[in-house]
């Protein structure tokens, strides 16, 4: 695909502020994009030992394997993205064109095949590898949009809070209502459930898709006037040095969350079990004491974490003003890693505690999150001070890549350790097992979110840093730029 000629006249500068309209918009399609990652998050290796079938050995080589696999494939995605053209831009088409694809493949995904061991094994690997592909392919060019919809970092820095609006509004309405949905909408069987959830989901991912691919505009071109070989932008990739270090930040990140998210539900179900809640009685529906089953506890465990995350997004613009990005980074991860750690000592009737730390955690875990898209932003434009030339596909997608591949091997550790520790599903577990649990909710990712802190330290782009080369490419761009010949 050949690039647009571009005039040798300079552009007017994009408007410093986005209207409301757009953001909300650009909030919508991370919201779409959450309905399926949460799910994969908190709740796929659920599926697949307790519903699907498969054992936690199996589960640990499907998630690790594909989702490693995957992550390689967001490179090439954000390569391709920076070289498409269209008359809706580089980015935005992928949301219109794939959208209806990825709610099929969610649909299959989450469907139980009347098919022995084997086969369902060989279902998991083809669907979640399928969905997963289509996955990248939206939300690739759905994230580098932040790079290219405007140039100011303040405005990103909302942009990125809105993003994580939508992101954990979503995660909110999966944690709260998937695992009672799939009961409501399974007719008394299971795997019913599962996939008639997934039609919903399917439908509403699209209609959020829909609505940023209407709503958005891409406003920053690239400054080459014809498009840089792929070797360069590779090796400008590995020559920024902000990023490398973002990249051992994210990855070592995704394992810290992980770990912890992938038994989340198996810690519900086989250490805490059913408990018996007493709430104050003018609640509808659940005030009064109660026995709360498993898949309601872990629903408001995942549900009030989700809240947790949003309300730090919502303040994430106050609470960078009184600290800047960097060092509000290293203080929510480590009290997140403090309330992540005293889960060791914890027992199964201390519900309230349990919950409590982890509203605590997941707060200063989503507001820790929220902050790593601007940094990339960030070093974007880095690349672009220092090389002259821009690749904001590139580096979203290879950020995207090393979370995703923190993720694989973060979730890999979790249902290896798990069948290490003896865990069969839908079986009584051995005290071996319930410690192993434990441990997977507690001092192993709290010791990952140790060694990010300690990577963090080495991230050289301040906030004034990244100010300043903000104004110097504002300059540059709105310079005019001689036509090149074909």
């Amino acid at each position: 695909m050949s690039p647009a000629p571009i005039a040798a006249t300079a552009e007017a500068p994009p408007t410093a502020t986005l209207s409301f309209r757009e953001k909300v918009a650009y909030a919508s399609g991370n919201f779409a994009s959450v309905l399926y990652w949460q799910t994969f998050a908190a709740y796929l290796s659920f599926f697949y030992t307790d519903v699907l079938g498969l054992t936690a050995a199996m589960t640990a080589a499907v998630l690790g394997l594909s989702r490693s696999l995957d992550a390689f494939v967001d490179p090439v995605m954000g390569l391709v993205a920076d070289r498409t053209e269209s008359r809706w831009g580089r980015f935005r088409p992928y949301l219109l064109w794939l959208c209806v694809p990825l709610a099929v493949a969610g649909v299959l995904a989450f469907t139980v095949p009347a098919l022995g061991p084997t086969g369902r094994l060989v279902w998991a690997i083809v669907t979640y590898n399928s969905l997963m592909l289509l996955y990248t392919g939206i939300n690739i060019p759905y994230l580098a949009m932040i790079g290219v919809m405007t140039p100011h970092p303040a405005e990103r820095l909302r942009l990125s809070a809105n993003m994580l609006i939508g992101a954990f509004a979503a995660g909110n309405l999966i944690s709260w209502t998937l695992l009672p949905l799939t009961r409501w909408v399974g007719g008394g069987q299971v795997a019913a459930g599962w996939r008639n959830a997934f039609l919903l989901v399917g439908v509403v991912a699209t209609g959020c898709f829909l609505v940023t691919f209407a709503n958005t505009r891409e406003r920053i071109r690239p400054p080459q006037t014809r498009q840089t070989p792929v070797r360069e932008d590779l090796r400008d990739l590995l020559a920024n040095a902000p990023w490398l270090i973002l990249l051992v930040v994210s990855i070592t990140f995704m394992l810290f969350g992980a770990v912890r998210a992938s038994v989340s539900v198996h810690y519900f179900k086989y250490f805490v079990g059913t408990q018996t809640v007493s709430l104050p009685s003018f609640l509808p529906l659940i005030g009064g004491r109660h026995d709360w089953s498993f898949e309601y506890l872990i629903s408001a465990f995942n549900g009030l974490g989700q809240a947790a995350s949003l309300v730090s997004v919502l303040l994430m613009p106050f609470l960078t003003r009184l600290g800047g990005p960097r060092k509000v980074f290293f203080a929510c991860l480590s009290v997140g890693i403090v309330c992540t750690a005293a889960f060791y000592f914890l027992g199964p009737g201390q519900l309230p505690l349990i919950l409590l730390l982890n509203t605590v955690s997941s707060f200063c875990g989503g507001l820790s999150f929220a902050l790593l898209w601007p940094m990339c932003a960030d070093t974007a434009d880095y690349g672009e001070w220092k090389r002259g030339r821009r690749a904001t596909g590139l580096v979203l997608s290879a950020a995207v890549l090393v979370q995703k591949q923190g993720w694989a091997i973060g979730s890999w550790i979790a249902l290896a350790l798990l069948d290490h520790f003896g865990f069969v599903a839908n079986q009584a577990p051995t005290p071996r097992a319930l410690h192993g649990l434990v441990l997977l909710m507690s001092l192993i990712p709290a010791a990952f979110g140790v060694l990010c802190v300690i990577v963090m330290f080495f991230y050289p782009l301040t906030e004034a840093e990244v100010h300043r080369i903000a104004s110097e490419l504002e300059v540059r761009r709105a310079a005019p730029r001689p036509v090149e010949p074909a």
